[in-house]
């Protein structure tokens, strides 16, 4: 049994990973985990030759079911839907030790990335992740998905092509980045539209996922001048006297801007950049996927 319990261990931040991508929810994608745990404990550790791809099969077949579930729901979901910030404690629970490696995770789970994802189909998504972010030769993507080489080609090439139709991918540095959102910021914080359209390219698109619980957006917003109006406007709403907006060290591998009203966090924004221009600004408003943060912000007692 303690075998088996370090065997688990030692790829639980691979399988974490895996649900993340596949599920756009932490705490989905470790309900997807433990479920893991649970089949895994169940059987023969001893005769399974290769563990991680025992329990990367696993992993990735218990997340199509809960992604199928997802979609179901996400049907009927109020305004858009955006996959759920991740905190850097988030990121630590799925990189290797190295700096390198962590860089690369944060790209590969940006929220930009995350959101395309979600347009595709399960099989497709599962198989673009396997093949893409894990390297996984189509024989083992095949057996994992029940599929012949051949239709799991199929599904990768049509997922990558809408992916690179749907998300052109930009170099740019962190440094870019942050300053871009740094003026983002203080356009932001001076509800001042017209520099905020300045800021925008434009093919800019908004968006606002509040769940249906709050006010927000419930369709994207299109282009410099309504994309600005809206963001200058949520300011006015709720800024009306001279709040700090902090611009986070990380959510979801980058800088983002996190807005408090009497001290409880209230949105988060992040935005997509070419190094010169907006090209998305992501507003998480859904009390639900601030939970997490707003845990994180609490202080914690003293010991």
């Amino acid at each position: 049994m303690s075998n088996a319990i370090g065997l688990f261990a030692q790829h639980r931040a691979h399988l974490l990973s895996i649900a993340y991508r596949m599920l756009g929810e932490m705490a989905a994608a470790e309900d997807v985990v433990q479920e893991a745990w649970l089949r895994w404990q169940n059987a023969d550790a001893d005769a399974i030759r290769d563990p991680r791809a025992w329990l990367s099969t696993a992993t990735v077949r218990l997340s199509l079911d809960a992604l199928r579930r997802a979609r179901a729901r996400r049907e009927t979901y109020v305004g858009p839907w955006l996959p759920e910030p991740l905190l850097p404690d988030d990121l630590r629970a799925m990189a290797a030790d190295s700096p390198a490696d962590h860089a690369e995770l944060a790209s590969d789970l940006s929220l930009a990335l995350l959101h395309v994802l979600e347009r595709l189909s399960p099989e497709e998504r599962a198989a673009l992740i396997l093949h893409d972010a894990f390297d996984c030769e189509y024989a083992e993507i095949a057996g994992t998905l029940g599929k012949s080489e051949a239709a799991c080609r199929k599904l990768v090439s049509r997922a990558r092509e809408r992916v690179k139709r749907d998300r052109p991918r930009y170099s740019i540095s962190p440094d870019q980045h942050r300053a871009m959102l740094e003026k983002f910021a203080a356009a932001t914080l001076e509800a001042d539209a017209e520099k905020l359209a300045a800021l925008f390219a434009p093919e800019v698109i908004v968006y606002t996922d509040g769940g249906g619980r709050v006010l927000a957006a419930l369709n994207p917003i299109y282009g410099p001048d309504k994309s600005a109006r809206f963001i200058a406007g949520l300011s006015r709403k709720f800024y009306s006297v001279n709040p700090t907006i902090p611009v986070l060290a990380e959510l979801s591998g980058r800088p983002a801007i996190a807005l408090t009203l009497d001290g409880a966090l209230h949105s988060t924004l992040s935005i997509e950049t070419d190094g010169e221009k907006i090209t998305a600004v992501y507003v998480m408003r859904n009390p639900e996927k601030l939970q997490r943060m707003e845990r994180a912000r609490a202080p914690h007692p003293p010991h």
